[in-house]
């Protein structure tokens, strides 16, 4: 049974745990765990291989990772595919002591770059399982349950513009309209390209804000 979400305890967790997303590796959290820092928060970076394993098994480790910390309630921060491996580990382990959680450019109704991309064997072996599992049912469901806030890309540069057709606005990898999951309790766009997002101050003031107060700010 999911545990029950005591708005006190999310307003004094000071725990975070940020998740990377496809090709990506947990250094490159470290600028997104010194704004974290900065606002008080302790991070803790969760690392997995991205294109080898599915999403079940990224959100099973992940959710073995949020528990060993021992935390009464941790907060979750993910990008793109991170922000997928969250909201499937709260999916299938609504055990785990989430508070409250963040989004950065993570595709919940779907990828359509990455369906495009999967269309042929090279391009499987280059997105790798995890983004083809996600079931958006899933994330719709988690958001009805938690306070799940996104802050999406607009600035139109990435992997994504030269690979695939991308409808506009989009980051470059991720088109807008693929991050505006029902249930969200906050959707914030800023011109921003998919790869800035987890390290933009702007973003990571924004993330600090939903934290705190369960949305973000408008000013």
């Amino acid at each position: 049974m999911p545990l029950p979400v005591d708005p006190e305890a999310d307003l004094d967790a000071r725990s975070v745990v940020l998740v990377h997303g496809l090709w990506m590796v947990t250094p490159m959290l470290a600028l997104q765990r010194v704004h974290l820092g900065r606002c008080g928060y302790r991070t803790a970076a969760f690392s997995y291989p991205s294109v080898r394993l599915g999403l079940d098994d990224i959100a099973a480790k992940l959710a073995r990772f949020v528990g060993g910390l021992g935390e009464p309630r941790v907060h979750l921060v993910g990008h793109s595919l991170g922000g997928l491996a969250i909201l499937d580990m709260l999916a299938l382990h609504p055990e785990v002591p989430a508070g409250r959680i963040v989004l950065l450019g993570s595709p919940c109704m779907g990828s359509s770059a990455a369906r495009h991309i999967a269309r042929s064997r090279t391009g499987r072996a280059v997105v790798g399982r995890a983004l083809l599992d996600w079931l958006p049912e899933r994330g719709i469901a988690v958001a009805n349950r938690f306070e799940v806030g996104m802050i999406a890309g607009t600035a139109r540069f990435g992997v994504g513009t030269f690979l695939a057709p991308l409808t506009r606005p989009n980051d470059g990898v991720v088109c807008l309209d693929e991050t505006r999951m029902p249930g969200l309790r906050d959707h914030l766009a800023l011109p921003l390209t998919h790869s800035v997002l987890f390290v933009s101050p702007r973003a990571s003031r924004q993330v600090c804000h939903f934290l705190e107060h369960g949305r973000f700010a408008r000013t």
